[in-house]
């Protein structure tokens, strides 16, 4: 099947191709077809993902697979969650958007700095699709004190696996992509499949 992803973040892309590029799917960037990414104006994981899939759907003509995913902090509140992607501001970058979440977390223990990574995946049959695929996985882990890592991209290299005892920029890629938000999520929606008939 030929699936459009809703994306325009190359790391996001590749950690699709990867975890989904097996299963009898073709997957297509939108960019391949000159889809713009659509404004998220979502209140949640799950709004903003139909928004972005809707959107595919709708340029291409094509199935449509879109993630929407954030970094959730306790002692934050759940910031920078639905904004994690834009935390430091317009034109900001991982960078920043780490140097930003740092900040806000000086002076707070260790033992306080828990997180999530969430992702929510949505597979559009079409863009009128009223019976969307609709899965959610998320990766319970802890916020350090400074960057570790070179993989991954967005907070990996401050968000700690407790398992591991690696940062998700150390973890191997097969390791991340099983034990990951966006891996467990896809793991759903694997078992879903079948509802496409």
């Amino acid at each position: 099947m030929d699936l459009v992803l809703a994306s325009g973040n190359a790391g996001k892309l590749a950690e699709l191709h990867a975890l989904l590029g097996g299963d009898g799917f073709s997957l297509r960037a939108q960019s391949e077809f000159g889809v713009d990414d659509v404004e998220e104006t979502g209140l949640t994981f799950v709004e903003n993902a139909l928004l972005k899939a809707r959107n595919a759907a709708q340029v291409t003509g094509l199935p449509a697979l879109a993630d929407d995913s954030g970094l959730c902090v306790d002692a934050l509140g759940g910031a920078p969650g639905l904004y994690s992607a834009r935390y430091a501001g317009p034109g900001g970058d991982a960078a920043r958007n780490i140097e930003r979440l740092l900040r806000e977390l000086d002076g707070v223990a260790d033992g306080a700095r828990g997180a999530s990574f969430h992702c929510c995946i949505v597979l559009l049959r079409d863009a009128t699709d009223p019976r969307p695929l609709v899965v959610e996985g998320s990766w319970r882990g802890r916020i350090l004190r400074t960057a570790r890592g070179e993989g991954g991209f967005g907070y990996d290299p401050v968000f700690l696996d407790p398992d591991s005892g690696l940062t998700a920029a150390e973890l191997p890629a097969a390791i991340k992509n099983a034990v990951s938000h966006r891996g467990r999520a896809l793991a759903a929606l694997r078992a879903r499949l079948s509802e496409l008939a």
